[in-house]
């Protein structure tokens, strides 16, 4: 397996961690590449691994009726996937798939249970993350229900922006219309939008980023708040 172009300390969980903690978990940990399409868990699938990326991309999504889903959330640098382990529950409810190619550390769930079990600053710390991943559900339900899909798009490139450290990323209209919830052509209207206002470049899924700051103000609220959740509670 080669070696992680970056270092672990990238994920910001690892990084917070005492050094002596960090190496003993790192010490039990794989790095794999994941590329876009992989399929990590399946819903209901018990869990035998948990990953901490470090620029790879990995979204959270529920299925619904049909060939129905909704992306519920992204899991990238700022998280670890397989939270519910740090509830006692070995099983995920949603599909994790694979959106941006990148790295992580991937470590056997028996390995990850005895580390909770005995690294107090890791159990503290994963705590913290679950609060603020359930509170980014939350804000998700709300966002969905009552924001437009132009704010909506601009929100979900700025979270994969954040945790692919890169302005320039691939993703498809059809899995964009997916994870949002939305038809197609609402996305197309919406990608169009956007970029009629020089924010972003889009071309056969390759989306650039031109104007950050003009895109977050184009985002819903919900970006922020959510940026704020996450310094406030794990500082």
């Amino acid at each position: 397996m080669p070696k992680l172009s970056r270092a672990p300390t990238e994920n910001l969980l690892l990084a917070a961690l005492p050094g002596p903690d960090r190496r003993r978990l790192l010490a039990g940990c794989e790095p794999v590449n994941l590329m876009p399409g992989d399929v990590l868990y399946e819903p209901g699938e018990c869990l035998r691994h948990v990953y901490f990326p470090t620029d790879s991309v990995i979204s959270l999504i529920t299925p619904m009726s049909g060939h129905d889903r909704l992306e519920v959330g992204l899991v990238g640098s700022e998280g670890m996937l397989g939270i519910s382990l740090v509830l006692g529950v070995n099983a995920g409810r949603t599909l994790a798939l694979v959106q941006g190619a990148g790295t992580a550390w991937k470590l056997d769930t028996e390995r990850f249970r005895r580390e909770l079990e005995q690294c107090d600053p890791l159990r503290r710390c994963l705590q913290r993350y679950v609060h603020v991943v359930m509170f980014q559900l939350a804000q998700m339900a709300v966002c969905t229900r009552f924001h437009v899909v132009e704010a909506r798009l601009a929100r979900s490139l700025l979270m994969t922006r954040d945790r692919a450290k890169s302005n320039e990323f691939h993703v498809t209209h059809e899995r964009l219309a997916q994870n949002l919830g939305v038809r197609r052509a609402g996305v197309t209207r919406a990608a169009s939008a956007l970029q009629m206002r020089r924010l972003i470049r889009y071309s056969r899924g390759d989306i650039t980023i031109l104007d950050r700051r003009g895109l977050q103000a184009a985002a819903c609220t919900c970006y922020a708040v959510d940026r704020e959740a996450y310094a406030n509670v794990m500082a």
